[in-house]
């Protein structure tokens, strides 16, 4: 599976971290930005994660900045993105069962390395169940802006 990964500078070290951390388990892994603690601007880095999961290039897709809201949110402006902003394992089991998440967010200021690593590991290890859920997964998409 391909991973797109964004962050901006709050999100940078944890975002490094992750990008290690999937690589070693086998995950290929796009790094879409940023390339440094240098102070930047969270939605570029949030639409270019989402970009490259609602093209097709990825799977799924990890956005982080301080609390993962704000990157949360220029990620959902992508159209074909479902990106939900998770703080436990729980969360991020629910959101992939239920609303069929093809993008994660998360704090860095928020969560640390391995409660983000858990939830990264729930996220991608959990299937969609369908059902009652496919029709209001289809509902959110048809929403239009």
């Amino acid at each position: 599976m391909k991973i797109a990964i964004g962050c901006d500078h709050g999100g940078y070290d944890l975002k490094e971290h992750l990008v290690h951390y999937l690589q070693e388990k086998g995950y290929e892994v796009q790094d879409c930005g940023t390339y440094s603690k240098e102070s930047c601007d969270y939605p570029i880095f949030g639409e270019a994660a989402a970009r490259a999961v609602a093209s097709g290039a990825c799977e799924r897709g990890i956005v982080i900045c301080t609390t993962g809201i704000g990157i949360s949110i220029a990620a959902n402006k992508v159209k074909g993105i479902r990106c939900a902003h998770v703080c436990d394992p729980l969360t991020a089991e629910m959101t992939r069962r239920h609303n069929d998440a093809n993008m994660l967010a998360l704090g860095a200021g928020i969560i640390g390395t391995n409660l983000a690593e858990r939830c990264v590991d729930v996220f991608l290890d959990t299937a969609f169940e369908g059902g009652r859920h496919a029709r209001r997964v289809a509902e959110l998409d048809a929403i239009q802006p």
